[in-house]
């Protein structure tokens, strides 16, 4: 018998991998539901799961079309902010005067708050779905950077000199030896990026606009509208989990080698 069979095929597989959270999420929602009917708490304050949902099932196309916004706005600030830093974290881990001169300032922008930061976006790009990617883009690069520069120079000094005998070059070295030794590092960065870029998205949102998660959000806050606000606080929490799921699936498939 396979080890595939053993373990009940993939299907079980996906199962095993799904049914602890999937019953931690039905356990939270029944106590919540519970709670809130039993102890009679104001729906002003904390309302029941089933009005919640209700809310969001009475205005679900504006939430669809809202989160379908940040989605994009959260995958592009993503994808560019993680190229920038790995880009930036090869840079630095192969040019020191580099990394003097320029980490430094990159450390000093992270100090910056993301509202100030987003503020002067704005100005500058108008309140586009680029000043948004651009936000998400900020939150994104530097710990992608830290972690590529980490893993680009915790890679093993003596199998690059082994390498080295046998006469590979600097690229080869990199491109065989470096590099995937640094991507279980970067994989780390990358998951904590994608929760970071969506959370730079909502943010970017709050400027102003006519559709998105964060736009909904300061909506809600300003009416009042406690339901509603519930309600968008689990379509970001559903979607950050998506995102995260994906990231980690990525890292699992292509990845493969990384320690556990």
């Amino acid at each position: 018998m396979s080890a595939a069979r053993a373990s009940g095929g993939p299907a079980a597989r996906v199962w095993q991998a799904v049914r602890l959270p999937l019953l931690t999420i039905i356990t939270l929602a029944i106590l919540w539901e519970g709670i809130t009917r039993i102890f009679e708490v104001p729906a002003s304050f904390f309302p029941p799961l089933s009005v919640v949902l209700a809310d969001a099932a009475s205005v679900w196309s504006y939430l669809l079309r809202s989160t379908g916004r940040t989605f994009l706005e959260t995958v592009l600030g993503f994808l560019t902010g993680s190229a920038f830093g790995i880009f930036c974290g090869v840079v630095f881990a192969y040019s020191r005067n580099l990394e003097r001169a320029l980490f430094p300032l990159f450390v000093v922008s992270q100090t910056i708050p993301v509202i100030a930061f987003g503020a002067l976006v704005i100005i500058w790009f108008g309140n586009t779905i680029l000043s948004k990617v651009i936000i998400a883009f900020y939150v994104t690069f530097f710990p992608v950077t830290v972690n590529t520069h980490r893993g680009l120079l915790g890679c093993d000094p003596q199998k690059v000199a082994l390498m080295k005998s046998f006469g590979a070059g600097e690229w080869t070295i990199f491109r065989k030896l470096r590099f995937p030794t640094a991507l279980p590092v970067i994989a780390v960065a990358l998951r904590l990026g994608i929760s970071l870029s969506l959370i730079g998205a909502i943010v970017g949102e709050w400027f102003g606009d006519t559709v998105g998660l964060g736009v909904m959000l300061i909506q809600a806050m300003y009416t009042e509208a406690v339901p509603r606000l519930w309600a968008i606080i689990l379509a970001c929490g559903l979607l950050g989990s998506a995102l995260y799921t994906v990231v980690s699936l990525f890292e699992r498939k292509f990845i493969w080698w990384r320690q556990d």
